[in-house]
């Protein structure tokens, strides 16, 4: 395994961000696509040592397309330069939540888990009914030294508390959140040694699985809106 050649095709990528380069060096992002779908089978095995539900996926099914949607951008560049994937017992939807990988050139890699869609307006309340039935829980999970050390919840979040939830509630900033998910930022440097950085990330997903499952619980029996 070799990331370097993920690094160095979508180094190429970032800075000649048009279709025709795009079309003219499909060679050499198929090469770098087997690295990162490699990266995700052994990503896959090392993940379902502590979670099972994930070893059924496989590593195709699990990546995102490379073109950005430009309608309502003021960026027309048609390629977002990442290779970006989503490991969960449901493969890539967002819903049950999993562990994110996003490889991006410039030190901009990261590891992530949680609930990063905020749309799902029925996925935001049933988060938010559960943290404020079971916040003891999530402050175990949230303030523990192994999570506090390597993680901060991030999330879009209003201004004030909801409606119907108590503005002085012990986790009434959690309430406020849309989204709940972590990142955990990646340095190019750090993927030049595969066997490291498999063994690294598979550590984080490890301390993130509490978080995931909690938040999944919360989410039993929500249903993906249909088109």
């Amino acid at each position: 395994m070799d990331l370097s050649i993920i690094l160095k095709y979508l180094t190429g990528l970032r800075e000649n961000n048009d279709r025709e380069w795009y079309h003219a060096h499909k060679a050499e992002y198929k090469a770098a696509n087997a690295e990162f779908e490699a990266l995700l089978q052994a990503l896959i095995l090392r993940i379902g040592e502590f979670d099972p539900s994930v070893l059924q996926n496989l590593p195709q099914a699990l990546t995102f397309k490379l073109n950005r949607d430009t309608r309502f951008s003021h960026d027309k560049s048609p390629y977002n330069p990442a290779f970006r994937a989503h490991i969960s017992a449901m493969g890539k939807l967002p819903i049950p939540v999993g562990y994110y990988l996003m490889i991006k050139p410039g030190d901009q890699s990261f590891l992530g888990g949680g609930l990063f869609a905020d749309m799902f307006k029925d996925a935001t309340g049933m988060v938010r009914d559960y943290i404020s039935a079971n916040g003891g829980e999530w402050e175990q999970i949230t303030g523990a030294p192994a999570f506090k050390k390597h993680f901060t919840v991030q999330g879009t979040a209003l201004k004030n508390v909801p409606a119907g939830y108590d503005k002085d509630h012990p986790q009434a900033e959690d309430l406020k959140r849309k989204s709940w998910y972590l990142e955990y930022p990646i340095r190019d440097a750090e993927l030049n040694d595969p066997e490291q950085f498999l063994a690294r990330a598979a550590e984080l997903f490890r301390l993130m699985k509490p978080f995931n499952d909690y938040l999944n619980n919360a989410l039993t029996g929500f249903q993906m809106p249909t088109r």
